[in-house]
């Protein structure tokens, strides 16, 4: 579709959705979906933010289904009673938005877990998330899994030998491997759901390059990205115009379950959404069905997903 906007989101009342960051793009995805009828809940670890982010999507949006959800990507416990905490609020999910993350932090991090922050926070978090959500998504009408990748994923490769960046840091290349990552997911997922029957539709996004507190929350403002951010303001399109591909993937009828959107143009840095070619290396099916089951082991949640056999073992 050209030049689609959030004017074409069709009506989504009875619908529900979580949507993981409470600003950015996350902000801005749950405030659409809140304007269409969505029941949404805001999902991240600062309920002062989080109560922000609710009063303001209510101040624009009457009447507005928005609810905080406290939730902590980086700590596994805290995923996992998110997600109870919601099987009892509810019967269903129809949509759940894998979008909050963090960014190029210049030293080597670790999750509460122990895992690479960046790893764990994009990547392993929202996997878990996912997982823990999966029996409510499953009771959900037409369900679909969004989960929100990056432009430097064209860059990333998925280091088996060093997954969490234990034998040397390098900010870029691990943000690009999470990235990657969570664009692999995506397509993982959906394979798996066809092979299992379970009626979840998973598609993957980016936001090309946007105007959101990634930079002054990662490498900082001081950075040679946070100069670019700060003095070039220009060349990021605002954060609204980011969440377009994601929105489309979430709730366009046309949208493809299995496939990429991101904006179409400068290179799919900036526009509005087009359904785009992957990563090369996102389509390495071996490789995804190997970090599937490394995932599993590593967040603990293989009961509530399971192996289908159909699909090919990894090597």
């Amino acid at each position: 579709m050209t030049n689609w906007t959030t004017s074409n989101i069709p009506p989504q009342h009875g619908r529900s959705a979580v949507v993981t960051g409470t600003g950015g793009l996350g902000f801005e995805t749950a405030l659409a979906l809140a304007r269409v009828g969505t029941n949404v809940v805001i999902a991240g670890r600062n309920p002062q933010k989080g109560a922000d982010a609710v009063a303001a999507i209510r101040n624009v949006v009457s009447g507005a289904q928005v609810r905080f959800g406290k939730l902590d990507l980086a700590n596994l416990t805290s995923i996992a009673e998110f997600a109870a905490q919601l099987a009892q609020e509810q019967d269903g999910l129809e949509l759940l938005i894998n979008n909050a993350g963090v960014m190029r932090t210049p030293k080597r991090r670790e999750t509460s877990d122990g895992f690479e922050l960046q790893l764990g926070t994009n990547y392993l978090g929202h996997f878990a998330l996912t997982a823990h959500l999966l029996p409510l998504m499953k009771r959900g009408q037409k369900p679909r899994v969004v989960t929100v990748g990056s432009v430097a994923a064209r860059w990333g490769a998925i280091n088996f030998d060093d997954l969490q960046a234990e034998g040397g840091y390098k900010p870029m290349q691990v943000y690009s491997q999470s990235k990657l990552a969570c664009i692999m997911f995506a397509f993982e997922l959906n394979r798996r759901s066809e092979a299992a029957g379970w009626g979840v539709q998973s598609l993957a996004a980016h936001p090309g390059i946007s105007r959101t507190d990634l930079i002054p929350n990662g490498p900082g403002w001081s950075s040679v990205p946070g100069f670019a951010r700060r003095y070039l303001w220009f060349l990021y399109q605002p954060a609204w115009q980011g969440a377009l591909p994601t929105l489309f993937a979430a709730t366009e009828p046309a949208a493809r379950s299995g496939a990429y959107y991101g904006p179409d143009r400068l290179g799919g840095t900036r526009g509005h959404p087009i359904q785009e070619k992957p990563p090369r290396q996102a389509l390495d099916t071996a490789v995804a069905a190997r970090l599937w089951e490394i995932s599993l082991e590593l967040t603990n949640v293989d009961i509530l997903v399971g192996r289908p056999q159909a699909l090919t073992a990894p090597t």
